[in-house]
């Protein structure tokens, strides 16, 4: 009995010893963080999980910030969509915010918004993730318009060919069939010089320039 005493009582500090190591761990992770030195953050935060353990999602998380503002994006993005599926919806939503920071900045929009969308999903109250929606979502749709608005008008400024035009591509094609390609090249510009609309077949023009060169050499 009192061996059994003895032996409880020896490992007793070795114990208080492990949770020392511990909890000194943890702060020291915390204050490198605190700090803004983010690179031995994710350090102090990798040896958290690997020497002690510690999987709670909220160390987890300060793990994938110092990931983010240590440039290491990749691994930040992974522990995000990790964590968006957090039990802590305040985690789970800010995790998914944070997923569609980085993919905006990687000019993934679409993907951007469903996450953003996602951390609403999780948390209807985090502001900071509808605020990012609506604004990404305004911008999509207003540069959506502008889009279809320059499509609109590179078509109306590229003038239909006349038929003088027509009839000039018509001849520089027979040339081509016959392999006689500066000569089609030619005609295209002779025309070119008296009827602005022959620039409609401003990509003819150029294959046909390229061949002569790649012939030339």
């Amino acid at each position: 009995m009192n061996k059994i005493i003895l032996t409880t009582l020896l490992l007793i500090p070795s114990s208080w010893s492990q949770i020392s190591d511990r909890n000194k761990a943890i702060d020291s992770a915390a204050e490198q963080y605190g700090k803004a030195a983010y690179e031995e953050s994710v350090r102090q935060h990798l040896n958290l999980l690997n020497e002690f353990g510690i999987t709670a999602e909220e160390a987890n998380f300060d793990l994938a910030l110092s990931y983010q503002f240590n440039e290491q994006q990749e691994e930040a993005q992974r522990k995000f969509l990790e964590l968006s599926a957090a039990r802590n919806k305040a985690i789970a939503s800010s995790s998914a915010n944070q997923n569609g920071v980085l993919h905006g900045r990687s000019e993934k929009y679409q993907e951007a918004l469903q996450a953003f969308k996602t951390a609403l999903i999780k948390d209807p109250n985090n502001d900071i993730a509808r605020y990012n929606y609506e604004l990404l979502a305004r911008w999509l749709e207003k540069n959506e318009d502008q889009q279809k608005d320059q499509e609109q008008n590179e078509n109306q400024d590229q003038k239909e060919p006349s038929n003088y035009a027509k009839r000039m591509k018509a001849q520089a094609d027979k040339l081509v069939d016959q392999f006689k390609f500066q000569e089609a090249l030619d005609v295209m510009n002779k025309a070119l010089e008296i009827d602005e609309t022959v620039s409609h077949y401003q990509e003819f023009i150029k294959n046909l320039g390229d061949i002569n060169e790649i012939n030339e050499n």
